[in-house]
């Protein structure tokens, strides 16, 4: 599984530990920037490259992207076709899961400001793991939100 990190300043700290112990995990990881930490920058460059290539493979590839808030990343992600893209602002396993189980999330959007890098670890691994079966309602929803974007994008 290809994982594409993306960050900007407020969440530079978060992505760089994430995706050096990704790679120790033996994940491909694709690393859309920021390279360096630049309080000037603007998280809509990175989001959207990684946004955009998580939308080219949405069922084969996932991004982990991250923020202060997580919540204007995810507006970004949420933008391209077919990604669906889950705030995570709090130490709470349940949204993890939630946005698996329920939504089949494949991009997680960090609240960096909220998280400590610990935490944030150790719910980025949760939601890697999570692959269960999603059950007749909540696919009805996915594909309805598939087909939604199929025709905004016809």
């Amino acid at each position: 599984m290809i994982i594409h990190l993306a960050t900007d300043h407020a969440g530079f700290a978060h992505k760089q530990a994430v995706a050096g112990w990704l790679l120790e995990e033996g994940y491909e990881v694709i690393d859309h920037g920021a390279h360096e930490f630049d309080e000037s920058d603007d998280f809509p460059d990175f989001i959207a490259l990684a946004a955009a290539a998580v939308s080219k493979n949405p069922q084969s590839e996932c991004a982990v992207i991250f923020g202060g808030s997580g919540q204007g990343e995810a507006m970004v992600a949420n933008r391209f076709p077919f990604v669906r893209a889950t705030v995570l602002y709090a130490d709470n396993p349940e949204i993890v899961t939630l946005s698996r189980e329920h939504n089949h999330a494949n991009v997680l959007s960090i609240g960096a400001r909220f998280l400590s890098i610990d935490a944030t670890k150790k719910h980025v691994w949760n939601w890697l793991q999570l692959h269960t079966p999603l059950e007749e309602r909540h696919q009805r929803r996915i594909q309805k939100i598939d087909d939604i974007t199929k025709q905004l994008h016809a």
